[in-house]
């Protein structure tokens, strides 16, 4: 785990990824799937992408796909998981970026977030709104948070938890429509094999 004193973004996620050999579990969000599933695959973008569990997913659902996030071990796994699973070059991307200065020069059909909650600062309204501005007319913003924290984090103090409500208020999109915008539960496992019932926001905005 990375030491308390790690204040510098790219320097804590480089040696959160780094201090293990896999973070995550590298399966798809939940809420992606339910979601998603509904929408007519085009272009994607996925923020705070980490090992690219989300991102490969939808490149195999038919999505032209691309995944940022800050640490380039992160992406590097990602990108490694995309070729375990046979997805061709053309059809994903990652990217090693920091979300605060990147803008995007490309436009979307989906941008989706899935826990881009980090225990040191991140503008995250301020990303999300940036970069919803890359979304089409009849696009999408899909943004998925902790709704609490999970039992076996380390960094509970640091996270903020926001309510279905407050999302739609901080990200104060006009000419968008809210598809979605609720608590929903699953069922999860921790790194140590903990079980748990977890409640996530969860946010999706059509462009009008």
């Amino acid at each position: 785990m990375p030491s308390d004193d790690v204040t510098v973004p790219a320097d804590f996620w480089e040696e959160r990824y780094a201090s293990a050999e896999h973070v995550w579990s590298g399966m798809v969000n939940h809420a992606i799937v339910e979601v998603v599933s509904t929408l007519t695959p085009g272009r994607s973008l996925d923020l705070g992408c980490g090992e690219g569990g989300d991102v490969v997913w939808l490149a195999q659902h038919g999505w032209d796909a691309t995944g940022l996030d800050i640490s380039v071990t992160a992406t590097r796994r990602a990108a490694e998981a995309a070729r375990a699973a046979g997805i061709p070059d053309d059809r994903i991307h990652f990217e090693a970026a920091d979300l605060e200065t990147w803008s995007p020069h490309e436009s979307y059909d989906l941008v989706t977030a899935s826990f881009l909650q980090s225990p040191v600062d991140l503008p995250r309204a301020d990303i999300l709104r940036r970069v919803a501005k890359q979304v089409v007319p009849g696009g999408r913003l899909l943004v998925v948070a902790h709704a609490g924290m999970p039992p076996w984090s380390a960094h509970a103090h640091h996270h903020e938890f926001p309510t279905p409500d407050e999302e739609v208020a901080a990200l104060g999109l006009e000419g968008w429509t809210v598809e979605i915008a609720e608590i929903r539960s699953r069922e999860a496992t921790g790194p140590d094999g903990q079980h748990a019932t977890l409640d996530d926001t969860v946010v999706l905005l059509h462009r009008n």
